[in-house]
C-alpha cells in the first residue's frame, strides 16, 4: 500500500502544505493563510486543518502517512520539535509543535529552520544536486542561509548555522529585532529594499516610485523592480546598492565555507539580473580569488514549493536514520 509524507513551509504570511509520496512527488498540495497575528493556537489548528483537508482530497487517513516535516523561521530546538523563537509571529516563544502535530496526527513529526529545509529540497531535485559544498542563500523578507559542507548540513552548537543576515555590515546602521544593528538583513530583504527606496524618497530624490505611490500603489520591491526596468535612476541606484552590499556579504561567506556552489533564492531572488549583476561584480573583486573560481553562482530551481519538498525529504532522512514510524 502506498504510503506518504506531509511538508509544511509555515510563513508569516502563508502555511504551504503538500502531501507527497514515497519518491517525494507532489499528490496535493495548498496554500492557505496564516493569520500569525491569532497567535500559536488559532496557527497549529490552521496547519492541521491544512493536513486534513490534503488527507481528505487525496481520499487516505493518517495511517498511510509516514511522518510529517515543517520548515519554520527563526530559531528552534530541532531535537525536542520545539521553535522557540520565529520574528515572524506574534507570541511565538518555545511552541512545541512537533509534539502538538504528533498528537493529531499519531506519526513521526519533524521540524527545521526554514531555509534548511529548502536546501534539503534543492540537494535532492533542484540546483544542489549532485554537489557536496553548498550555500543556499533565500532573500526574502528577512535574509538567511543553510550550508552544506562535505555532504553534510551543518547545524552548530544551537542550530544556529547559518544566519547571515545578521552579519554587521555597518557599525552604526539601522536597528535590527536581534538586539544589534547594521546588520546585512536590515539592508538585503524585501524589508531593506522598501527602506533604501524610503529613505532616498524622504530626502528628496525623485522617482516614478513617489508618482506611482501618490496613485495609491503599495510601495515593494516588485514596484521597485519594475521601476528599474523602465529605467528609473533613483530605483536602478536602490538595486546597485543593495546588489553591492549583498557581494560584500557573499564574498565573505565564500571565504569562511568555500561552497563549489552558492544558490540565491527567495522571494527577491526573482528581481534576477538587475539585481544580481552589482553583486556578481562586486564578489569579482572582494573575495578570495581561489574560493571564488572554485564557486558558482546559480538561482534555486524549486520556486516556493522548495520548503514543502524540503521538509517532506527531511522527514524521510529522519525516519530513515531512526527506523522509526511510530
Amino acid at each position: 500500500m502506498t504510503k506518504y509524507y506531509l511538508g509544511v513551509d509555515l510563513g508569516g504570511t502563508n502555511i504551504k502544505a503538500g502531501l507527497f509520496d514515497e519518491d517525494f512527488q507532489t499528490v496535493e498540495k495548498l496554500h492557505k493563510p496564516t493569520h500569525e497575528e491569532e497567535g500559536p493556537t488559532a496557527v497549529l489548528n490552521r496547519i492541521w486543518a491544512c493536513c486534513q483537508e490534503l488527507m481528505a482530497a487525496a481520499k487516505i487517513q493518517a495511517d498511510d502517512i509516514l511522518a510529517a516535516g515543517f520548515g519554520i523561521p527563526g530559531q528552534m530546538d530541532v531535537e525536542k520539535g520545539i521553535s522557540i523563537f520565529s520574528p515572524n509571529f506574534t507570541d511565538w516563544q518555545d511552541i512545541p509543535v512537533a509534539k502538538w502535530l504528533h498528537a493529531k496526527l499519531g506519526k513521526p513529526v519533524f521540524i527545521d529552520n526554514d531555509v534548511r529545509v529548502n536546501l534539503y529540497g534543492e540537494m535532492a531535485f533542484g540546483a544542489g544536486r549532485g554537489h557536496r559544498n553548498v550555500v543556499l542563500v533565500t532573500i526574502g523578507t528577512g535574509l538567511g542561509a543553510a550550508i552544506l559542507i562535505n555532504g553534510q548540513v551543518l547545524y552548530g552548537a544551537s542550530n544556529s548555522v547559518g544566519e547571515i543576515g545578521h552579519m554587521n555590515m555597518y557599525r552604526h546602521g539601522r536597528p535590527c529585532a536581534c538586539g544589534s544593528s547594521g546588520c546585512l538583513g536590515r539592508y538585503v530583504s524585501a524589508r531593506g529594499i522598501v527602506k533604501t527606496m524610503q529613505e532616498k524618497l524622504a530626502d528628496g530624490q525623485t522617482s516614478m516610485v513617489g508618482d506611482w505611490m501618490a496613485r495609491g500603489q503599495e510601495l515593494t520591491t516588485k514596484l521597485i523592480s519594475e521601476a528599474v526596468a523602465q529605467g528609473d535612476v533613483t530605483a536602478i541606484d536602490v538595486f546597485k546598492e543593495t546588489g553591492e552590499l549583498l557581494g560584500f556579504g557573499l564574498g565573505n561567506v565564500i571565504n569562511l565555507y568555500n561552497p563549489e556552489e552558492l544558490i540565491l533564492g527567495g522571494g527577491v531572488a526573482a528581481a534576477g539580473e538587475p539585481l544580481f549583476k552589482y553583486t556578481r561584480d562586486t564578489l569579482a573583486h572582494h573575495s578570495l580569488p581561489v574560493a571564488r573560481e572554485a564557486c558558482q553562482v546559480s538561482m534555486a530551481q524549486l520556486g516556493d514549493e522548495a520548503g514543502m519538498v524540503g521538509a517532506t525529504v527531511y522527514a524521510g532522512q529522519k525516519i530513515s536514520a531512526s527506523g522509526s514510524t511510530d
